[in-house]
Parts: C-alpha cells; sequence; structure tokens
C-alpha cells in the first residue's frame, strides 16, 4: 500500500473511533475478554424455540435462544445461560441475578411482560371476547405505565450494583400481529390491535427505563417486522394450547430477529 494510501486509511479509522467515542457507542473489545451473563423470561430463554435443555426443567432454556447464539459465534470469555420462562423481575433478583459477579461484562435482560400478567392476558384473549380482551390489556397497560417503572428501576440498579462494568442490554418484545394483513385467522382485528398495543406500551416503558440508567435498549419491532403472526413467513409461535408457547419467537425468530438486534447492541 502506498504511503499516502496508509496516512489516509489511517487517518479514517482515527476519525471513526473518535466519532463512535463521541457518540457514545462503546467500541467492541474482544470476545475471549467478554464474561456474559443472559437474564430474563422466556423471550431469552428460548420458550418456543423448541430442543430444550432437559436440564433446564420447567424455565425451557433452548440452544436456539439468542444468548446461546450468540455465545456459540462469539466465544466469550464466560457464559451463563440463567434466563428462565415465566420470570418476572422479583424472579430475577431473587434467583438469576447470583450469576452476575464483578467480573460480568455483558448482561442481556428481557422482562416485564410476566409482571404485567400478558400470559393471562394472551389467554384471555384467545378464550373469551374482544371487549374482554381489550379491558385485559387496558388493565395490564395502566400496570406496566404506573407500577412496572419502578421494578425495572430496581432490577436494573441491582444489577448494575452486582457488575458496575457491565453493558446492560435491555430487549423488548415484538408486536404480535400484523395488522395490515388481508386475511388472518383467529383473533378479531380488535383483539390484534390490542395486544400490539399493550406489547408498544412495554417497549416504551423498558426503554424509558434503559434510558434512565444510562443502558442501551434493543428494539426488537423492526427486525420483526413483516414477520408477525399473519404474515406468510412469521417468526413467531401463533395460538396454541396449552398456550405456553404462543406468541413466542420460532427459532427463526431468534435468530433472524433477536440475535441480530442483541448483536449490534452488545
Amino acid at each position: 500500500m502506498r504511503p499516502s494510501r496508509m496516512l489516509a486509511t489511517s487517518a479514517l479509522a482515527a476519525a471513526s473511533i473518535l466519532t463512535a467515542a463521541l457518540a457514545g457507542a462503546a467500541i467492541p473489545a474482544h470476545a475471549s475478554t467478554v464474561s456474559y451473563v443472559a437474564l430474563g423470561d422466556s423471550y431469552s430463554s428460548g420458550e418456543g424455540a423448541g430442543n430444550y435443555y432437559s436440564s433446564s426443567g420447567s424455565c425451557d432454556r433452548s440452544p436456539n435462544a439468542y444468548p446461546v447464539l450468540w455465545a456459540g459465534a462469539n466465544a466469550p470469555a464466560s457464559f451463563t445461560f440463567a434466563a428462565c420462562g415465566g420470570a418476572t423481575t422479583s424472579d430475577v433478583i431473587s434467583t438469576q441475578l447470583s450469576s452476575v459477579t464483578s467480573a460480568t461484562t455483558l448482561v442481556s435482560i428481557t422482562i416485564g411482560g410476566n409482571d404485567a400478567g400478558f400470559a393471562n392476558i394472551m389467554e384471555t384473549c384467545v378464550l373469551d371476547s374482544t371487549s374482554t380482551c381489550e379491558a385485559a390489556v387496558a388493565s395490564a397497560e395502566q400496570f406496566v405505565q404506573t407500577t412496572l417503572p419502578g421494578r425495572l428501576d430496581t432490577t436494573l440498579n441491582d444489577i448494575r450494583a452486582k457488575a458496575p462494568g457491565a453493558r446492560i442490554v435491555v430487549l423488548g418484545y415484538p408486536d404480535f400481529y400484523d395488522t395490515g394483513a388481508w386475511f388472518c385467522l383467529g383473533l378479531s382485528s380488535a383483539d390484534h390491535q390490542a395486544l400490539n398495543q399493550g406489547a408498544d406500551t412495554l417497549d416504551s416503558v423498558l426503554a424509558a427505563a434503559a434510558a434512565r440508567h444510562g443502558d442501551p435498549f434493543a428494539d426488537v419491532r423492526g427486525a420483526f417486522a413483516g414477520h408477525e403472526l399473519c404474515d406468510g413467513s412469521g417468526w413467531l409461535n401463533s395460538v396454541t394450547l396449552p398456550i405456553d408457547s404462543s406468541y413466542h419467537p420460532t427459532a427463526t425468530g431468534q435468530k433472524n430477529g433477536y440475535l441480530p438486534v442483541f448483536s449490534a447492541a452488545a
């Protein structure tokens, strides 16, 4: 390479690093120095993605979940898969937080849906009338806007206290339905809109909590756009009975929806 070209390339690289630093972006360390802990609920454990580890019991931890896929692709120095299906903020604090230490450098978490009772809401929407579904979602939104922020603050504060130097990535939830689809079996269009609005409200509260604590919020709704329920190439499980896997990402949703968004934030 010619000296002039080498100087230009070096200047460009230096400018890129400076720009990233000024923008507050993290300059990634070598993966071999990363100590990663995956916390949270079923969207992080991989419920709905199949092939669960037998040792995970009712937590339904899947090798197809985005934390496992990220660890497999990046070979961190250590990886602890603590996420558990059905977990609430209090569960994270009482049973998962022990996995986080002062040596932890990266944490991922999806949380809040179970605090708001969205599993019961989805079951209500599947089994009952549209008016009952809408009332259940509205009640959950009220909880999410008034009570959940304090719980999220406590959870993020406790994680930070255990791992002062960690990058804590808060991931959101996808919209469930493509409300613009011309035909969709199952729930009414009003139900679809109500459930999407509930997910959007939850994501807004999660994003605000992450911002309060200076942590990145990884919004997966854009990645799932065009792949919600009622789309031909959906990345979410449709309504099933029992309802546990319903509205959860498939293995493809974890790989093509959650993984790239988390990778960009991590």
